[in-house]
């Protein structure tokens, strides 16, 4: 057996991951081509590296089938129910941050606050006969902080391309979306509420609290958290 520490596979999360452990005294590499998810580690016995996306490491530590993974913040309380019954943040890395947030068209100058956006909600589906339609990929996040905001009157649609377009494509009046510089938003004539986010993200490096693990597993375990002074 060994530990099974699931990697983002590709692009700048998997690059910076590798730099954070690197920086720690653990090497972790790519073994094969682009195409091929698998990797070494070296710097510390009994640990397996598995290359996934970031958005299957969730599923992946909930099920227990890798001990540890480096995911957003936003992926695992989006994804998993209940999340903090089944994984442990470990560390934050201090890279991939953006903040899940509400914006409506900027030429809404009435609207600033959730409780604009309620009274807005209202007054469209009074004019229109149907509730504003909010596009976004994250409904569970979502949905329990516009009900603690108050919000009203409002149906989620999902949205599989370009969050940011849906207005603009009459899909949508208002989205609800990671950002990390606004820039996508404001070429869309978009505005972010005058709020705090729905949520502050990063990657973090998640425990499963669902893996087994023999004795063997454990003593690699604590090594690794004891190289990377976590835990």
């Amino acid at each position: 057996m060994s530990i099974k520490l699931g990697v983002p596979s590709k692009g700048r999360l998997m690059e910076k991951t590798f730099d954070w452990f690197g920086a720690r005294g653990v090497a972790l590499s790519r073994t094969g081509s682009d195409r091929e998810y698998s990797g070494a580690v070296e710097g510390v016995d009994g640990v397996e590296l598995v290359l996934l996306s970031a958005g299957e490491i969730p599923r992946e530590l909930a099920a227990g089938r890798i001990h540890l993974g480096v995911t957003g913040t936003d992926l695992i309380r989006e994804k998993l129910v209940q999340w903090d019954q089944k994984v442990q943040p470990l560390a934050e890395l201090g890279f991939g941050h953006a903040d899940l947030i509400i914006a409506v068209p900027a030429c809404w100058v009435d609207v600033d606050t959730l409780d604009d956006l309620d009274a807005a909600a209202a007054q469209f589906r009074a004019r229109h006969g149907f509730r504003m339609r909010i596009a976004t990929k994250y409904h569970r996040l979502v949905r329990q902080y516009l009900h603690d905001g108050g919000v009203a009157d409002y149906q989620l649609v999902d949205s599989q391309g370009a969050t940011e377009g849906t207005v603009k494509n009459l899909t949508a009046e208002a989205i609800a979306d990671i950002t990390s510089t606004g820039e996508t938003l404001r070429a869309n004539h978009l505005k972010v509420l005058e709020e705090e986010p729905v949520l502050r993200s990063q990657a973090t490096l998640f425990r499963s609290r669902k893996a087994a693990m023999e004795p063997g597993d454990r003593a690699a375990m604590q090594a690794l958290c004891d190289k990377l002074n976590v835990g």
